[in-house]
C-alpha cells in the first residue's frame, strides 16, 4: 500500500502529511510538538522520526516538519 502523503484536492490547499501510518492535516510552520499535541500522546518517552530522520527530545518544540513527511512517534516502555 503506497501513502500519498501531500495530496491537493480539487478547489482546495488541502496538505497532508503521514502520522504513524495515518493522514493528518498539515499546517505551514508546523512542529513534532504540534503533532504531538495535535495527537494528544502524553506518554513521558518518545522517540520520533520525520522522514527516518531521528528528531532529538529537545528539538521536538522547534523541528518543524515539511509538508509531505512521514512521521513516526512511539512511545518508550520500560519494565523488567
Amino acid at each position: 500500500m503506497k501513502n500519498t502523503p501531500s495530496r491537493r484536492t480539487s478547489g482546495s490547499s488541502l496538505v497532508m502529511i503521514i502520522v504513524n501510518g495515518e493522514p493528518m492535516e498539515w499546517e505551514e510552520g508546523m512542529t513534532v510538538r504540534d503533532i504531538i499535541d495535535g495527537k494528544r500522546y502524553v506518554f513521558p518517552l518518545l522517540a520520533v522520526w520525520v522522514d527516518h530522520v531521528p528528531v532529538p527530545r529537545d528539538r521536538f518544540d522547534d523541528a518543524t516538519v515539511p509538508d509531505g513527511s512521514n512521521v513516526q512517534i512511539i512511545h518508550m516502555i520500560s519494565g523488567g
